[in-house]
């Protein structure tokens, strides 16, 4: 199965990003993090990505006669790679891109649909801006702002700590002569209230 079909499927990716920066978790864990997701669906998903190398059981222990396993994710693995994002269609995009902005939604709907939650106290943030960049700056950003969450994902629960999602998106404009005057003119960029930050766990 190809990279990209392997990994951006609406379950497996919400199980890919329950588990990234949780360093491990049971079945159990995650069927209680993932409820909507039936049993059987969540087991099956599990074996495919374990299977693939994406998962990895980090620990197994005998249960009431069943075997429970931990698993982790392997944050190298767990990306569609540069051969496979270049064998991709527009429409496969299309496709792989309705699945992740569905997952971040999903996470989104989540969060709010918490009594307590309070996105102005606990900064939530969604933000859009623009930039001009060369191939080769632009190449540097997305290494920066990679290395910058690959920082933190070894962090473990604890001392204060609260799990955030991070997610992001970097798209080509390519706007016309008048827009790159109004850009020039403003400052180009736009930073929008409350949201989730940038993403972990799969994307293409």
């Amino acid at each position: 199965m190809p990279t990209a079909n392997l990994l951006l499927h609406p379950v497996r990716m919400r199980i890919l990003k329950t588990l990234v920066g949780a360093d491990e978790l049971t079945t159990a864990q995650l069927r209680d993090r993932l409820p909507d997701v039936p049993a059987a669906t969540m087991y099956r998903h599990i074996a495919t990505l374990t299977q693939a190398g994406i998962l990895e059981v980090v620990h197994e222990r005998q249960v009431r006669g069943t075997v429970e396993r931990s698993y982790r994710v392997r944050q190298d693995k767990a990306v569609v790679d540069a051969d496979a994002r270049t064998a991709m269609t527009k429409d496969d995009h299309r496709q792989a891109f309705t699945v992740f902005t569905g997952a971040l939604m999903a996470d989104f709907d989540r969060y709010l649909s918490r009594e307590d939650a309070d996105p102005a106290r606990e900064g939530v943030v969604y933000r859009q801006g623009a930039v001009w960049l060369t191939d080769d700056e632009f190449a540097e950003l997305v290494e920066e702002i990679e290395a910058a969450v690959a920082r933190r994902t070894h962090t473990t629960p604890g001392d204060g700590r609260t799990r955030h999602i991070v997610s992001f998106v970097l798209v080509p404009d390519n706007p016309t002569a008048a827009d790159a005057d109004t850009d020039a003119d403003t400052g180009a960029g736009a930073d929008t209230g409350a949201g989730a930050d940038t993403g972990a766990g799969a994307g293409a």
